[in-house]
């Protein structure tokens, strides 16, 4: 009888790491096997909790040889999928959580992947930096996921997505080598710009278990504004003014639907409606400045008001205090969160060109709601760099597991769009498992090869996160919510 290829490597891992970070017990694994949204739930051999780069590499090497699969885990925080393990170990990075370095006058910092987004975000405003990521999930996500998923949030318009933000990686490969491409260089021509490889392969090609980071100058003031406009097409006109007007003090536009501001009213504790009357599409609009003496409330007020004149803004208010304006911006952050009080939510995460950004909100909007009379489009996000959330809630009174079993028809429906306008089926959430099959469609064949080279070549034995982004032969396959 031949032994498990599994016997023994739980002794072994615990012999490095501790009895107590490794974790088997079904009632402590159960938070690790599915992810924020529930819509999907998987099964692990163990969690592992290495304190140390060298500690990920002994566990990575020791499930090589044993050919267990490796799921790395950051804060638990996805929403595709991509965290999910079906069977092996997920190796958990919560331990990782020291800030090595920071040099204001190089203007970076080394943090270790199990840092949260927050612990990073306060460590440079320590040193009078601004690490710009901002996501509502900051105070339990950690960088690791946020490269690992090229995480997005409300400050791409102005600092671009996480890939734009990291000079370095610390890599730990498939085999267990450790790769150091720690260096603060924003010039490095030596060869293949090797860190690209890994930010956004969502753990698939290695684990990346510290980063440089770009920070900037910290701002000292901001100025926010909530506007109130006619349609999708309005609010484009208001945000190519703004840019014009205002160039790189322009640092947030987010785009709110009528639907989308009526539930966060009805369901968010203490919102508040901030203009007196109701409007077909709102824009959340922040300018800030490093420098103290800048005229931002000036600048805005004289954009506004000529746009107001010609009619483009119905209506509008702005943040006469720093209170005022996290009630502004508690209005956006809280409509992601308030849609589950309205039913099944069948969620895009899309972008197109900005220029297109418009058109398509109209185009799928018109297209869902032929195909389901009654269904509610709350289309929201990030309008200022092309990135759409388009989720659609169910009709008032609709069966949810019903309504959810609609998922890959209006995937269709609204990537067919997004393609037509050479757009992308994933802005910033990731591939994981839910768009896994998906990508299939839309992507490049030649890309998709490509992916797949890169995959065999860095990972041959398939043990890093298998199963997500992109499929091999054989592997299960990634049932939708609603079906599964």
């Amino acid at each position: 009888m031949h032994a498990s290829p599994t016997a023994g490597l739980v002794d072994a891992l615990a012999a490095r790491l501790g009895r107590a970070h490794v974790v088997t017990a079904e009632t402590d694994l159960a938070g690790h096997l599915v992810e924020s949204r529930g819509l999907y739930r998987g099964h692990a051999l163990a969690v592992v909790r290495p304190g140390s780069t060298e500690e990920v590499a002994f566990v990575v090497a020791e499930c090589a040889r044993a050919g267990v699969p490796v799921v790395p885990q950051g804060g638990n925080t996805g929403l595709v999928g991509g965290g999910v393990p079906y069977g092996g170990v997920v190796l958990s990075l919560a331990r990782l959580n020291r800030i090595r370095a920071l040099d204001p006058i190089n203007a970076t910092a080394v943090v270790e992947a199990g840092c949260t987004l927050k612990a990073v975000q306060d460590a440079a405003e320590a040193a009078d930096r601004l690490f710009p990521l901002s996501l509502a999930s900051e105070g339990s996500c950690q960088i690791g996921g946020n490269l690992a998923t090229n995480a997005g949030g409300t400050s791409v318009l102005r600092y671009g997505n996480a890939r734009d933000l990291v000079l370095g990686l610390e890599v730990v490969l498939a085999d267990g080598r450790i790769w150091n491409g720690l260096k603060g260089l924003r010039k490095d021509n030596t060869g293949y710009d090797l860190k690209d490889l890994f930010v956004g392969a969502e753990g698939t090609l290695g684990i990346i278990t510290a980063a440089v980071l770009k920070l900037y100058p910290r701002p000292k003031l901001r100025a926010t504004a909530f506007l109130g406009c006619a349609s999708a097409q309005a609010a484009l006109a208001i945000f190519e003014r703004l840019r014009e007007a205002c160039g790189d003090q322009l640092t947030a536009f987010e785009y709110i639907p009528r639907f989308g501001l009526e539930i966060v009213l009805k369901h968010a504790h203490g919102a508040v409606r901030p203009l007196a009357g109701d409007h077909a599409a709102y824009a959340l609009v922040e300018l800030s400045s490093p420098q103290a003496d800048a005229d931002l409330m000036g600048a805005l007020e004289t954009v506004l008001g000529g746009l107001i004149e010609e009619g483009l803004v119905e209506d509008a208010t702005l943040g006469a205090s720093e209170a005022q304006n996290r009630a502004l911006w508690y209005l956006r952050e809280m409509l992601s969160e308030v849609q589950r009080n309205e039913g099944g939510s069948i969620k895009h995460d899309v972008a197109v060109p900005v220029s297109r950004v418009a058109d398509f909100i109209e185009e799928a909007t018109l297209a869902c709601e032929a195909a389901m009379p009654g269904l509610r489009v709350c289309a929201f996000g990030h309008f200022g760099d092309g990135n759409i959330h388009f989720n659609l809630t169910q009709p008032v009174g609709m069966d949810k597991a019903a309504y959810l079993a609609e998922w890959e028809r209006f995937n269709r429906i609204v990537h067919d769009i997004v393609a037509r306008l050479d757009g992308s089926i994933s802005a910033e959430h990731g591939i994981g498992l839910i768009k896994r099959d998906e990508l299939r469609l839309y992507k490049d064949p030649v890309a998709i090869d490509l992916m797949h080279t890169l995959k065999r070549a860095l990972d041959p034995h398939n043990i890093l996160n298998p199963g997500k982004v992109v499929a091999l032969e054989g592997e299960m396959p990634a049932a939708l919510p609603g079906r599964g």
